[in-house]
């Protein structure tokens, strides 16, 4: 969950801050902050006025292609399931260990089964 997919395109050490991001139905928003410290890598996605500019916590496993061309991030995620995902507060939960354990647990448990890069659970 925390790690980058081997065939998602990622080069390590490649910032993806600033990369436009789009979720499997639509755009929802700008990389803030990327991390990709190996087994806790995340964005922290901006999402603007889509959901009245809220940030949220994406572990770098929800993301399915990176196209440094374009500068853009594809998330094998629906825009509800991010709207829906546990708050996050950039400023206290950046690197609170039980919120990130939090959030990997929505992801894992809210992947459609058979979305590109999950197990026969649906998980990351």
């Amino acid at each position: 969950m925390w790690g980058h997919r081997p065939e998602s395109g990622y080069t390590a050490g490649t910032s993806l801050a600033g990369y436009k991001v789009e979720a499997s139905d639509g755009h929802i928003g700008k990389v803030d902050k990327h991390n990709d410290e190996v087994d806790a890598s995340y964005l922290v996605v901006d999402t603007g006025v889509w959901i009245f500019g809220k940030h949220v916590l994406l572990p770098a496993g929800t993301i399915t292609r990176v196209d440094s061309e374009n500068e853009v991030v594809h998330v094998a995620l629906t825009k509800e399931q991010i709207k829906n995902s546990p708050e996050f507060d950039k400023d206290k939960h950046l690197d609170d260990r039980d919120h990130h354990t939090r959030t990997g647990d929505y992801y894992g448990n809210n992947t459609p089964p058979g979305a590109p890069g999950t197990g026969p659970a649906g998980t990351l």
